[in-house]
Formats: structure tokens, C-alpha cells, sequence
């Protein structure tokens, strides 16, 4: 407890300010708001304790021994190097993160052009997502043949770049095996085996369906690799919606768990369970702890749940809970939908802290949520999400910070210049998330300059760049 004292007691972090957010409330309301908030708001110094834990992290995953306690996994990829701008050809990819399928076709020409030719989605029952594994991969099959054939790719035998967004433990780069499933999938006989292998050999039960090399990534890599061949200077991908994580380019003479000195591999690090030790619980708030809690996963992936587009509205929900109960909000009455879990939704948040329509927006979520608010309410519920938001910027330029500053020192550099490949729905749709996050970068790693380029497509053609960098390094 010393520590969360010691540093939240800091108040002149530069960080910190924000009087357009407090515009609207009276002093003697805003003092009593500030006590609630007071714990979200995390000092440069407090920022730098949170990176230097997670740069202890980092090693924990990479060593040989020690990674199979390690909270942030850091999962080598077996992607051994980024696009160079050279990579041309045609290629397919496949992407399964969810109850939608897709299937591209991706042409890649000089001068860094990635023309996707066509795609199309194939949505998955949801039998067939808790049925058996063959089903699926015989469904994804015949998703592939009938693509290839409105193509007219049909006979062709092109690479395929296969983004499949579950966890699993990657041991060459078209060998992945399944560790458990996520998002609503259980299909029965595949955790345990090689997904690669599965889909190979559904495509061969079709007879006239073939595939050339696989290249099997997540959706961070595809990020990295995507932004990378327009960017050559891109070595780290990052995802911030839904959920979070970040891969980026590690020395291989570092990754303890792989044979082999020379080079370097992209590193998934998983860093969404960054705090699953407890190492972030002295910077837990009370709303953190119940959002943890009520989750269906407890205890698992808490640095995750203090950032991400899935928990944000909630803590704001909760916070607002609490002060409505203390009489500092809507005279003490909690709405029906207010008091339900999961109704304050993580894009109200964008909408009101738009710039230029914030309140107004407020006002009409507060009315849509059935609360009688008067404008100190929508002032006050303004000041919550700006905390709750920028605390989550904050955060996420802490683990960012913690990787270009790795990358800086494993090359001995004075100054590092790199490019980071972004995408998600809390970094896109958020007006101002990007700001915050790069105003903290500037306090947290000033001896890197970063540019942020935003991802397009990426769960598409940065698999189908990777197969085209898999097939550029293959002997």
C-alpha cells in the first residue's frame, strides 16, 4: 500500500491536467468528484514503476526456464523478419477470430502496393462452433474452394497467410498448436493439435482445392507486418479495442526458449496478462477489482482489463454506481439501465469526450439511460470517462514504452527511430486516445522517436505479407 500512496499522492504531473474536463462543475462538487477519481490518475513516476515491472516481465517470458510462470507469455512467432518492400505476388489468406470467417486474395506489385483483389466472409453457425473440429475445418475448406472458384484462382497453388486469433503455442511458423478456446469456440478434438495441420488437411479432402506454404500469425503480427511493407521501419504491432496486446522484433540471442543467436523474431507478448501475478495490485482501484471479479475469467489477464475496449465502459458504469449512491450524481436515483451491468457501453466514452459535441452527447445517453440529470451531471460524467480514458492511454504508453526502450538498449543506441503499426477501436474511434497516448510516450521513452501509423486490413493482408516474407527467406 506504501507504494499507491506514494505515488498517487503526486499531483503536478504534467499528465494529469485537463481543465477543459472540469469546465461545468463547481468547486465544491469537484472536490468531492476528485476523491473518486483520485486513484485512475497515475503520476510520470508511477508510469515508469508500471514499465519497469513489466520490463521484468518481459525476461520472465523470454527465459528458458522461467517462461512457464511467467504472466506475459512472450510466444515466439517464428517470423524471423519484416516486409522489405520487395515482396510481390499473389496470395491467399485466411482469418478466424470470431463467428465471421474470411478468405482474400491478395496481390502485392512494386512500390509497396498491396491491391486486395477479393474477399468474402463465411459467418459460422454457432453448432458448428461448439461441434466437432473436423466440421469446422471442413466448412473452412469448402469457404476456401468456392472462393478460389468465384476467383477463378482455381488450379493455381498460391501461399496462404492464416491469421487465427486463439491462443496457442507456436513452434515454427506453419506449426501452431491449439492451447484452449476462446470467444465462444469449443469444438471438440483440437485444442491440443497442430491448427495448421487440421486445415491442411481438410483443403486435401476436398481433392481440387491446393495450397502452397502456410504462414500461421495473430492478429499483432499481422498488424506489425501489414504496416511494415509500406513502412520498413515498423517493428512493433499493437492492438488496443476490444482487447489488447503488442508483438514486436526481440534479438534471438535473447529468446532463451528457441536455438539460435543470430537475428531477430517477432515476439507475441500476450501482455494483456501483464498483472496476473498481482505485480499491478497496489494500482488497482476498487472498480477494477469488481470488474475483475464479475468477469468470466477472474484473475486472469488484469492489465487487459484496465485498458481495453471491453472493460472501460464498465468501470465507468461503476464509478458512476458509486457516486449516484453517495448523492453526488442524478439526486441520488439509479436507473434501471445504469444499475445494469454492461449497459454503459465503451463507445458512449468516445462520444462524450468529442470535442466539439461531448456534452450534448452525454445529455442524450444520460436521457437514453433513463437518468434525470441535470449539466453538472453531464459535466461530472465528462470529467469520469476523461480520467477513466486517459488512465488507459497512459497505461498502454507505459507497456509500449517498456518495448521501444527494450528494442533501444538491445541495440545500443543513443537514439532509436521506429514505427509502430496500430489498430483497434478504442485507438481509431477514440477522439483523443491517440494524443494521450503519445504525449505520454514523449515523457516515457524520449530517447525513441515514434510514429504511429494505423493499420488497414491488417487481419487480412498482414497474414497473406507474412507468407509473401516466409516465401522471400525460404531457401
Amino acid at each position: 500500500m506504501q507504494l499507491k500512496e506514494k505515488y498517487l499522492k503526486i499531483s503536478t504531473c504534467s499528465l494529469m491536467s485537463n481543465t477543459q474536463a472540469n469546465d461545468g462543475i463547481p468547486p465544491d462538487v469537484l472536490s468531492k468528484v476528485k476523491k473518486y477519481l483520485q486513484p485512475f490518475q497515475l503520476s510520470t513516476e508511477m508510469l515508469q514503476e508500471v514499465s519497469a515491472r513489466l520490463r521484468k516481465d518481459l525476461i520472465r517470458g523470454l527465459g528458458k526456464h522461467s517462461h512457464h510462470k511467467a504472466p506475459v507469455k512472450m510466444l515466439p512467432t517464428f517470423v524471423r523478419a519484416t516486409p522489405d518492400g520487395t515482396e510481390k505476388g499473389d496470395f491467399l489468406a485466411l482469418d478466424l477470430g470470431g463467428t465471421n470467417f474470411r478468405v482474400l486474395h491478395v496481390r502485392l506489385e512494386e512500390a509497396q502496393k498491396v491491391l486486395k483483389m477479393g474477399s468474402q466472409i463465411c459467418t459460422i453457425p454457432q453448432a458448428m462452433m461448439v461441434g466437432k473440429g473436423e466440421q469446422l475445418f471442413n466448412y473452412i475448406a469448402t469457404c476456401l474452394r468456392h472462393f478460389l472458384k468465384s476467383q477463378k484462382l482455381k488450379g493455381q497453388t498460391l501461399p496462404l497467410g492464416f491469421t487465427f486469433s486463439f491462443p496457442c503455442e507456436q513452434l515454427e511458423i506453419d506449426k501452431s498448436i491449439l492451447i484452449h478456446w476462446t470467444k465462444g469456440f469449443k469444438c471438440s478434438e483440437v485444442e491440443g493439435k497442430d491448427v495448421v495441420q487440421l486445415l491442411k488437411e481438410a483443403i486435401h479432402r476436398k481433392r481440387d482445392c491446393h495450397i502452397g506454404s502456410v504462414a500461421m500469425v495473430n492478429d499483432t503480427v499481422g498488424t506489425m507486418m501489414s504496416c511494415g511493407y509500406i513502412d520498413q521501419s515498423c517493428e512493433i504491432g499493437m492492438i488496443i479495442g476490444t482487447g489488447t496486446n503488442a508483438c514486436y522484433m526481440e534479438e534471438m540471442k535473447n529468446v532463451k526458449r528457441i536455438e539460435g543467436e543470430d537475428g531477430r523474431m517477432c515476439i507475441n507478448t500476450e501482455w494483456g496478462g501483464f498483472g496476473d501475478d498481482r505485480s499491478l495490485a497496489d494500482i488497482l482501484t476498487e472498480f477494477d477489482v469488481e470488474v475483475d471479479k464479475t468477469s468470466i475469467s477472474p484473475g486472469v489477464h488484469i492489465f487487459e482489463k484496465m485498458i481495453s475496449g471491453m472493460y472501460l465502459g464498465e468501470i465507468v458504469r461503476l464509478v458512476l454506481v458509486k457516486m449516484t449512491k453517495d448523492k453526488l450524481l442524478f439526486k441520488g436515483q439509479i436507473s434501471k439501465a445504469l444499475g445494469t451491468p454492461g449497459q454503459f457501453e465503451t463507445k458512449f466514452i468516445s462520444e462524450i469526450e468529442e470535442p466539439d459535441s461531448g456534452l450534448e452527447n452525454a445529455m442524450k445517453i444520460l436521457t437514453e439511460l433513463g437518468l434525470v440529470w441535470d449539466p453538472v451531471d453531464a459535466s461530472v460524467v465528462h470529467l469520469v470517462c476523461d480520467t477513466i480514458s486517459s488512465r488507459s492511454a497512459h497505461l498502454c504508453a507505459a507497456a509500449l514504452a517498456t518495448l521501444v526502450n527494450r528494442i533501444r538498449n538491445n541495440r545500443k543506441l543513443d537514439h532509436l527511430e521506429t514505427t509502430v503499426g496500430v489498430d483497434g477501436t478504442v485507438y481509431r474511434k477514440h477522439p483523443t486516445f491517440s494524443s494521450k497516448l503519445q504525449k505520454a510516450m514523449r515523457l516515457l521513452a524520449p530517447q525513441c522517436n515514434i510514429t504511429f501509423f494505423v493499420s488497414e486490413d491488417s487481419s487480412g493482408k498482414g497474414a497473406a505479407i507474412t507468407a509473401a516474407v516466409a516465401q522471400r527467406l525460404a531457401p
